[in-house]
């Protein structure tokens, strides 16, 4: 049964007035779809506003951590019945990526709906109907009056789509994160076009890299010797060629998928100052996506032999490395993978488990050593994070409810582990 006017809803629930006879969850879904939280102005004061009025709908406390200025992250919190226990974390970003709206159908914050119910609007698949899900599942689950022992966070954190550096990167390491006593997180995924859901167990490595190369200047009438553009061109075909073979690899071998090899794309070329005028020093930027199969310090070892074959003076610089790269279990002997996987057969639910091709906040939470898997309950969907025209159908939203109210409890309801006897020994 999804939920919906056939189900319990809990009360004191706002309805979008133009979709009277709209499921009440698809109604909020809308309404969250609308508050413009986009880069680069997002509207926090707008989400955090809804959700607080969520959170007293529910009657869970909301609290606020500002992790720096103009950055909050708000956390729901529904205790366990022994909350001395690791408790269960439902993470989800507020924010969503910019829009050009001349080539989406319909205003991207609309949240129109068509009359095949799907609705139109950014965030729609990253990743405000996983918030949603997770607020209409706990909303079911306590109006039926259901306890477990584990206390459930809900968690809305704000800069995922800027990287997470003053959002969830710097929360993590503040006292009010551990003080949550998180066993075990879920955060998004993204959608399965096919049967299967998709769950991420780990993620590639964003390394965001310039090499800059310099030369000898010059006039553009002559044949100046040991150019910074001769050694860009060198350091350009070394990563290009790279990206090539991987690419390769990934086309030509059914075992794997986006998130097993390493994509290269060159984003920005700097330099110059004029037509006529050979420039001292060039740069290039380049997205690299490293997965946890290969050794980070030997992949920057073959970056600096890149960049010595070029010649000399060539260096290169980070705006992003990151360098952890934990793995959640996903072996059945592991309490939480075991809980998590035993749901989602119950449920008919077949799984497909891959390295996540991006990055999101999940690398945070393994980085401090948490068990966290990746996981949107969007099935028969195409992929359109980021795309123009991102949809979702209502109805694999309302399964996606159905899905965390079995989710959860397998959850919240894991049995104590080793670890937490002795703690509490």
């Amino acid at each position: 049964m999804l939920p919906g006017k056939d189900g319990p809803t809990g009360g004191g629930r706002s309805q979008d007035p133009s979709v009277s006879s709209e499921d009440p969850s698809v109604s909020l879904f809308r309404e969250y779809l609308r508050i413009k939280t986009v880069h680069p102005e997002p509207d926090y004061e707008g989400a955090l506003k809804f959700l607080d009025r969520i959170a007293a709908e529910l009657g869970l406390p909301f609290k606020k951590v500002e992790v720096c200025p103009g950055r909050v992250v708000g956390i729901m919190t529904w205790e366990g019945t022994n909350p001395k226990l690791r408790s269960i974390l439902l993470n989800s970003h507020t924010d969503v990526v910019p829009v050009f709206q001349e080539h989406w159908k319909y205003d991207a914050f609309g949240a129109f709906k068509d009359g095949e119910g799907n609705v139109y609007g950014r965030g729609t698949q990253d990743m405000k109907c996983v918030t949603i899900q997770y607020i209409e599942a706990i909303r079911r689950l306590k109006s039926e009056g259901r306890r477990f022992p584990r206390t459930v966070h809900l968690m809305f954190v704000p800069d995922e789509e800027v990287g997470g550096h003053k959002g969830m990167e710097m929360f993590v390491n503040l006292p009010e994160f551990q003080a949550l006593n998180i066993g075990f997180a879920l955060d998004e995924g993204l959608a399965n076009p096919g049967d299967s859901f998709t769950v991420f167990y780990g993620e590639r490595n964003p390394w965001w890299i310039t090499v800059r190369c310099t030369g000898n200047p010059g006039h553009g009438s002559r044949f100046v010797e040991n150019t910074a553009a001769e050694k860009l061109h060198k350091i350009i075909n070394s990563f290009m060629d790279f990206r090539e073979k991987e690419k390769t690899r990934l086309n030509t071998s059914e075992c794997f998928t986006l998130g097993d090899v390493t994509t290269v794309n060159m984003t920005m070329v700097q330099g110059g100052v004029a037509y006529n005028v050979i420039p001292p020093n060039m740069d290039v930027s380049f997205d690299l996506r490293i997965p946890p199969t290969v050794s980070l310090k030997e992949f920057e070892e073959q970056i600096k032999a890149w960049c010595e074959a070029a010649g000399e003076g060539v260096t290169y610089q980070f705006a992003q490395k990151h360098m952890n790269q934990n793995l959640t279990s996903t072996e059945h002997t592991d309490p939480w993978w075991r809980a998590f996987s035993t749901a989602c057969s119950d449920m008919n639910l077949a799984l497909k488990k891959e390295i996540f091709p991006a990055a999101t906040d999940s690398r945070f939470i393994r980085a401090v050593g948490l068990p966290a898997i990746g996981f949107s309950p969007m099935n028969r969907t195409p992929i359109l994070l980021h795309d123009h025209n991102e949809f979702l159908n209502e109805r694999v939203f309302l399964h996606g409810i159905e899905i965390y109210c079995s989710l959860v409890p397998a959850l919240a309801s894991v049995s104590a582990l080793p670890s937490e006897a002795k703690e509490h020994a």
